[in-house]
């Protein structure tokens, strides 16, 4: 058996990337290259890796079993490579993923700090939903994320990382005057601006506030944070976001946070993939993550 870095480089591109020609694309192969590639590989182990339906490439479980270790050689023939270009050997690629809040608001001073104190520049950031961002993990797309949503696959670790306060903001033109905190029940028979499913602010909203109203309209179902803080400050509605995605524009007077007889909060968390080699950057960036955390509540 002869199985070579690149045929498996091939492997883990179309598992990742859907097809042969978007495999090709990102690798700068041609279409047949990566054909060629994929059928030498399967012709070495004896397997089909995918079952082809209607000219798609499926995943199959030979295909599962191979990639995890696919994606370690990978990882470690990449360490190689770059184990002479600084100190020691923690100079891999971290590829870390991100929801849009935690992302936003806390990684980029974390990646900065990471980079400050260890001298390890070789990371890059991708920023999506919480449903995304697992599922990235989940095809060996990330080495580790921080997500906000509550996931269940056992695939993937979960840590605790930090708490983050929720709020219910509004037009100030269009809060209730309150002279005491409110009840969940006085936002009844309000339309609220929310985020796309996948997201754990949406279902955040949905778990923690909506499920506790009788009456409430869904008024517009946006991607991104700021345009929902547009869209409440044009009064199209109520929505409830991240105290720290919000406090640029409660603070200029372009929207209010109405005051709540209980306090809301979620938990950030850190997640990776069990089936994924650990390198050591991955092991120092999760441990300087966790420790960079404490006394930032």
């Amino acid at each position: 058996m002869n199985i070579t870095l690149r045929q498996l480089k091939v492997f883990v591109s179309i598992t990742q990337e859907g097809s042969i020609t978007a495999a090709a694309e990102k690798l700068f192969l041609t279409k047949s290259a990566i054909s060629m590639a994929l059928a030498e590989l399967e012709r070495q182990l004896g397997r089909k890796m995918f079952d082809r339906a209607n000219k798609q490439l499926i995943l199959n479980e030979q295909g599962r079993r191979l990639l995890p270790l696919a994606d370690e050689l990978l990882d470690r023939a990449e360490a190689i490579s770059q184990i002479f270009e600084g100190e020691d050997a923690t100079n891999g690629n971290l590829r870390v993923g991100s929801s849009y809040t935690i992302g936003n608001h806390l990684l980029p001073t974390l990646l900065g700090d990471f980079r400050k104190n260890t001298g390890y520049l070789h990371q890059s950031l991708s920023l999506s939903n919480s449903t995304k961002t697992c599922r990235m993990l989940l095809d060996f797309e990330l080495d580790l994320g921080f997500i906000e949503a509550k996931i269940s696959d056992k695939r993937l670790k979960v840590e605790p990382w930090m708490t983050d306060e929720m709020v219910v903001i509004c037009a100030p033109s269009q809060c209730p005057n309150a002279d005491e905190p409110l009840a969940l029940e006085a936002l009844e028979g309000n339309n609220w601006v929310l985020r796309e499913p996948g997201s754990g602010t949406r279902e955040y909203f949905l778990t923690e506030v909506g499920s506790k109203l009788n009456d409430w309209t869904e008024a517009f179902e946006l991607n991104s944070t700021t345009a929902i803080v547009n869209a409440v400050i044009a009064g199209l509605g109520l929505a409830v976001l991240s105290r720290r995605s919000v406090s640029a524009a409660v603070q200029d007077g372009r929207l209010s946070i109405l005051p709540l007889q209980h306090k809301m909060t979620r938990q950030f968390s850190l997640v990776y993939n069990t089936e994924k080699y650990q390198s050591p950057v991955f092991k120092s960036f999760k441990e300087y993550a966790h420790n960079w955390a404490l006394g930032r509540e």
